[in-house]
């Protein structure tokens, strides 16, 4: 964890005009700047940055915060890739709270600037060997791809030879250049072993490629892809997994596409890296690439974070529908009521490149305008699976849909997806919502099993919802938090910490008086059962209750609600933390609206945001 004195110094020396400005155009006006709100569409500024109380403020549409805020939104930062972001900019080392550190973890991240560096220096040499390589230019040319394309994602050509880095590196036994998966070592090789012997060994990983280099949110090269010219396989190779790329979190392009995602509020994802270079080309500048692997759920995170509508774009052919099907299953959390997720399939002759070629942009934002819907798509897979022609085609598709639509967010487009599906398998919509466990008894059918990534939805739901659902389960929960001076905090670390006065000098503890009322009145209505009760106790509990009831059998389906005591604890105590972060958000976002105009508001005001940040570092991000 980032000790909060640090957070608080950098904070107080970091120039948040300077941090805002790099993104968005100021202008001087009174004690403040302003400019036009990056996070809505707007024609007059309303979006107000203060080098005096070092925070932002819209008085448009609301969003505020400090320079570790403003990264997170705007960027798609971690908490803690921000701060290192400006701690690196004041030339500042990040520490950790003793006790606390990963010993791995520190290791790579003390090895990160190296690897960064070598990674820099790698992609120069290969881009100034692209103009000594006519073979590679010509494969370039042959693809449609202009210089300025070219230049402006640095790509770049790797030579022939197996030892080819050794012109770029002094030192060519440098471990970085294996770490950074530059130089391969062979088995039972190393630097260690000297110049005879380990160094002598090695070899170049890529060689007689197109290289594309792979940046972070930041710029910075992580890694590359490289294209195979002429005959030869892979026909893609990238870099291994290392401390600084991960390819089933990265997507390339993601960095040159900043501006367009934030402009449009809209990604087009697509497989390949010259589908996102030409794409770029013709005008579509908000493409980016998964990286030779699957979409994951971390990709689609990352996107959600940045943009309200995504696309995915991908061949027509059966591996085509079946990247998109895997796309369809990570993006279901994330299928909110004002998100839009669909899918673009091509004729069997084209991908992305070579319909953008052949239609340009015009012909691509026709197509875009027709791409299908992510419900159409998830109905229209599983009807061709089964035969709705007999009762066994029906049922299957009754039974198979259930684990897609309890994986979405309880919203909306659940429901119209639950009726869609009971016309399709001709029942009524209550007795298909009685099937699935959403209201009323539960079938006697056993659920399906559900598949592991399922465990790590349970924040598609509120967190007061959780709350309920979660306690409801296990009343035992209660007990853990200090609602009376008496209480002792609970034996197994939950990940929180309890005290039992508000507002007390660890700024990273909780108080109960700051959760709402009703979750207040909840958990103390729990611990009115005897020890051990079960969830059938809290049902006799709430029997008279019958908005009560259907609360916390609202989520009966849920992954969570088959959660042991161990694996609902850290998400209980999680849930209570975020409606405390709600809290504060709420009440700085009341102060700012103001003005600050009261006595003390702006002391209130500060200290609300570093109690605010305090939290956020300990246990994340707020998600309502």
């Amino acid at each position: 964890m980032i000790p909060q004195s640090f957070i608080q110094e950098l904070l107080a020396r970091v120039d948040i005009v300077d941090v805002v400005g790099r993104h968005v155009k100021l202008r001087k006006g009174g004690a403040n700047w302003m400019g036009l709100c990056p996070f809505h569409g707007e024609k007059s500024p309303s979006f107000s940055v203060s080098p005096v109380k070092q925070f932002y403020h819209c008085f448009g549409c609301g969003v505020h915060g400090t320079a570790i805020d403003f990264l997170m939104s705007f960027a798609g930062y971690g908490f803690v890739d921000a701060v290192r972001d400006l701690a690196q900019d004041l030339g500042l080392a990040v520490p950790s709270e003793p006790g606390e550190r990963d010993s791995k973890a520190e290791a790579a991240r003390a090895r990160a600037p190296d690897l960064v560096e070598t990674l820099t220096l790698a992609a120069k040499f290969y881009g100034a060997r692209l103009r000594d390589a006519p073979q590679a230019i010509d494969y370039l040319k042959r693809r449609g791809l202009s210089g300025i394309t070219a230049a402006r994602f640095r790509i770049g050509y790797a030579p022939a030879g197996w030892r080819a880095l050794e012109a770029a590196f002094a030192d060519y036994g440098d471990a970085a250049l294996v770490e950074s998966g530059l130089v391969i070592t062979p088995d039972g090789a190393s630097s260690a072993d000297g110049p005879e012997s380990g160094s002598r060994k090695r070899y170049d990983r890529f060689r007689d490629r197109v290289m594309f280099p792979i940046r972070n949110a930041r710029g910075q090269v992580i890694g590359f892809g490289g294209r195979v010219i002429g005959q030869g396989e892979p026909k893609y190779l990238n870099s291994p997994e290392t401390p600084l790329f991960t390819k089933g979190r990265e997507l390339y392009g993601l960095y040159e596409a900043r501006d367009a995602l934030r402009k449009q509020n809209a990604v087009v994802v697509v497989e390949g890296y010259m589908d996102v270079v030409m794409l770029a080309q013709h005008g579509v500048e908000n493409a980016v690439a998964t990286l030779g692997t699957a979409t994951t759920p971390d990709h689609v995170r990352v996107l959600a974070r940045l943009v309200d509508r995504i696309t995915f774009a991908f061949d027509g052919d059966q591996a085509g529908r079946k990247a998109a099907w895997r796309a369809l299953e990570a993006c279901l959390p994330h299928a909110t009521d004002t998100r839009r997720i669909e899918f673009l399939f091509f004729p069997a002759a084209h991908d992305p490149d070579s319909f953008v070629r052949e239609h340009g942009r015009e012909g691509w934002d026709r197509a875009l305008a027709e791409a299908t819907p992510l419900s159409e798509f998830l109905l229209r897979e599983l009807s061709s699976r089964v035969d709705l022609n007999v009762p066994e085609g029906r049922a299957q598709l009754q039974s198979q849909a259930r684990e897609h639509i309890m994986a979405l967010p309880a919203a909306a487009l659940r429901q119209q997806l639950i009726r869609r599906v009971a016309a399709s398998v001709q029942v009524g919509v209550e007795d298909l919502e009685r099937f699935y466990g959403i209201t009323g008894s539960a079938s006697p059918r056993p659920r399906p099993p559900l598949r592991p990534v399922l465990a790590q939805r349970a924040t598609a739901v509120r967190a007061v919802e959780r709350v309920f659902g979660l306690a409801a389960r296990h009343p035992s929960l209660a007990f853990e938090i200090p609602l009376d001076p008496a209480d002792q905090s609970p034996a197994i670390d939950p990940g929180v910490r309890w005290s039992h006065v508000e507002g007390a000098s660890d700024v990273t503890s909780l108080s109960p008086a700051e959760l709402p009322l009703d979750v207040q009145s909840w958990l103390r209505q729990l611990r009115s059962l005897p020890a051990g009760a079960s969830f059938a106790s809290v049902l006799t509990l709430v029997s008279g209750s019958p908005e009560l009831l259907a609360r916390i059998s609202a989520h009966e389906a849920s992954p969570w609600s088959g959660f042991s005591i161990d694996e609902a604890r850290p998400e209980f105590h999680r849930a209570l933390a975020e409606l405390v972060l709600v809290r504060l958000q709420d009440e700085i976002a009341g102060l700012a609206e103001a003005g600050l105009a009261g006595p003390g508001d702006s002391e209130r005001y500060q200290r609300l945001q570093r109690r605010m940040l305090a939290l956020k570092a300990a246990y994340g991000r707020v998600r309502r």
